[in-house]
């Protein structure tokens, strides 16, 4: 029998899969946990006043640094997948970039400029080398066993989503009620965690993942018949300009902001060379995509038209969307009445310790079925991942104690951005099961649903926020017009995120599928830093028309953008030549 055979990963399950999957489940559990944790407070942080214990920056300079470091993740990850399958190899990437990360977090603990700027760009690398390779790994392990890669896929999301959620929770809690070192730190802790497990694991994922061994490259067969288009040496110019002019641009944006100008390396351009740069790259990269297009069969060169669509679409989706990190948590802070009393406040301790601990006790169990099929042969990568879970347990039962010993507990900004995770969680197989009927929507349908749902979870923040005065600095707007945000966006984002990336594997031709991907990845990058650029100018919104206006136009280009997905359904079927 082949060493690295589907079967050989088969002889040891946990729940119906194979062990190695709840290895990389609980790896990227504590990774999700890690990023999604500073994540929550690092706005939060940058805009909390002195005596806080923040920067007191204006909103309009956290959110630039923000949106530049989320789009990098997204752009990094381009390149952690080249080094991955050219050079080093999956498992390595892994390796590496947990402890980037690891030290990314570490050094955001310490909470001085120098520092903060030196972990955002050591998190920046490292969920570049990470993020792409864990599901090649998940990929090659399910290589002769495809019937049941949905499953794993699922199982795989679920901990994405767990990891998300007490990150979130856990972090959120320690930075906002005992101090932001804590909570940058205890992100730090867990991806630690996450990446000594994976160490002392890997050798239960046989031979996948190794370094790349060039006879296998070579040996690679292409499937399609379509003409080898590779890209010259002019094309390659302009894809090197367009990075060099985009990474300047995505850096130097929020520095010049920040230092007040007196930082900024594209001078040379002008008064406005932020914009001349990106316009440029943009511009360059758009003629190259549309001279590319040309030179393929019309069939394949129609499908990629279709990607290309969906594409652009998902910069508008991501743009809406991640305002929950952002100014939705920005509003929750000083525009929501969070402190509860009498009734509220207990029914919210009830929830919040149930939201808590079945969660909890549920992966706790995972782990314990994980233990019983490896503890022989990984037993110290075993006591590693107990005691990770031994502090999240500790972690949570105090935060609960702390919770319920106050009358009127105050609810953290940060806690709502965890719905999203649990809605995902509770959601996710109602959805599935929508997209496995006879019901199932096609792309631009379930795109078009996605920017509806997203605009009426913005109309209802928008409504809540009505009475809001322009230039009032402070509020207290019911919660639940947060927790509907949270709910419609959710669905919103199960209609859109997963469908995506699907689309772009079933459309595009194999050899060409690594260049498409990075389109794709561009796209959620654009759609990031956009995203930033709204939140940008809430300030200036809120004092000239109130922060409701702010919300409307959000909600306003979200269903516009859906009627243009639902209008173009006949033209994109036809580009898609059958594929659903």
């Amino acid at each position: 029998m082949n060493e690295n055979s589907t079967d050989q990963f088969f002889k040891s399950k946990v729940l119906g899969h194979p062990s190695g999957l709840f290895v990389l489940f609980f790896t990227e559990m504590w990774e999700r946990f890690s990023f999604y944790g500073m994540r929550a407070l690092l706005v939060l942080f940058l805009t909390t006043s002195l005596l806080g214990g923040g920067w007191d920056w204006p909103r309009e300079h956290a959110m630039s640094l923000f949106g530049s470091y989320v789009g990098l993740v997204y752009l990094s990850t381009m390149l952690g997948g080249y080094f991955a399958d050219k050079i080093i190899g999956y498992r390595w990437a892994v390796v590496v970039g947990a402890f980037l990360m690891t030290l990314g977090h570490g050094s955001m603990a310490i909470e001085t400029p120098w520092s903060i700027y030196l972990g955002l760009a050591l998190l920046v690398f490292g969920n570049g080398f990470f993020k792409p390779n864990m599901t090649s790994i998940i990929s090659e392990m399910y290589q002769h066993r495809p019937e049941k890669k949905d499953g794993a896929y699922t199982i795989f999301y679920m901990g994405v989503n767990a990891g998300a959620f007490f990150g979130i929770l856990l972090c959120g809690y320690l930075g906002e009620k005992v101090g932001w070192s804590l909570g940058f730190g205890l992100a730090g802790i867990f991806m630690l965690f996450g990446l000594i497990q994976f160490w002392l694991s890997q050798s239960i994922f046989g031979d996948i993942g190794l370094k790349p061994n060039k006879k296998d490259e070579n040996s690679k067969t292409i499937l399609d018949d379509d003409k080898r288009n590779p890209f010259t040496n002019w094309q390659l110019a302009i894809i090197a300009v367009c990075i060099i002019l985009g990474v300047m641009w995505i850096i130097n944006e929020p520095a010049t902001l920040i230092s007040g100008g007196s930082f900024n390396m594209l001078s040379f351009l002008g008064e406005n060379g932020n914009n001349i740069a990106i316009l440029t790259a943009l511009a360059l990269f758009v003629v190259l995509l549309v001279y590319r297009l040309t030179q393929y069969s019309t069939i394949t060169k129609q499908k990629m038209i279709a990607v290309s669509f969906f594409a652009f679409l998902t910069i508008f989706f991501w743009a809406i969307f991640e305002q929950s990190p952002g100014t939705l948590t920005i509003f929750a802070r000083d525009y929501t009445d969070r402190v509860l009393e009498g009734t509220s406040a207990t029914v919210f301790k009830v929830v919040n310790a149930c939201m808590t601990i079945i969660p909890l006790s549920i992966i706790t169990w995972v782990l314990f079925l994980l233990f019983k099929q490896t503890f022989k042969k990984y037993a110290i990568a075993n006591i590693v991942l107990s005691l990770s879970f031994v502090i999240v347990w500790g972690v949570s039962i105090w935060m609960l104690n702390d919770q319920f010993s106050e009358e009127s507990p105050e609810v953290p900004a940060s806690w709502f951005s965890t719905l999203n995770s649990l809605f995902i969680i509770t959601l996710a197989p109602m959805f599935s099961k929508w997209w496995e009927s006879k019901y199932n929507p096609s792309a631009n349908m379930k795109y078009g649903i996605g920017m509806f749902l997203l605009a009426l979870g913005m109309a209802c923040v928008a409504f809540g926020a009505g009475g809001i005065e322009p230039g009032a600095q402070t509020a207290s707007v019911s919660m639940m017009w947060l927790v509907l945000v949270y709910l419609f966006h959710t669905m919103g984002e199960l209609c859109i995120s997963p469908v995506g990336l699907s689309y772009v594997s079933k459309l595009v031709p194999a050899r060409m599928i690594a260049f498409m991907f990075g389109v794709w990845y561009l796209a959620v990058a654009i759609g990031m830093k956009g995203a930033a650029k709204f939140g940008e100018n809430i300030d200036k919104i809120a004092n000239e028309n109130g922060i409701s206006y702010f919300f409307w136009m959000l909600t306003i280009i979200s269903a516009a953008v859906g009627v243009v997905a639902i209008i173009l359904q006949p033209i994109i079927k036809k580009l898609m030549h059958g594929v659903r």
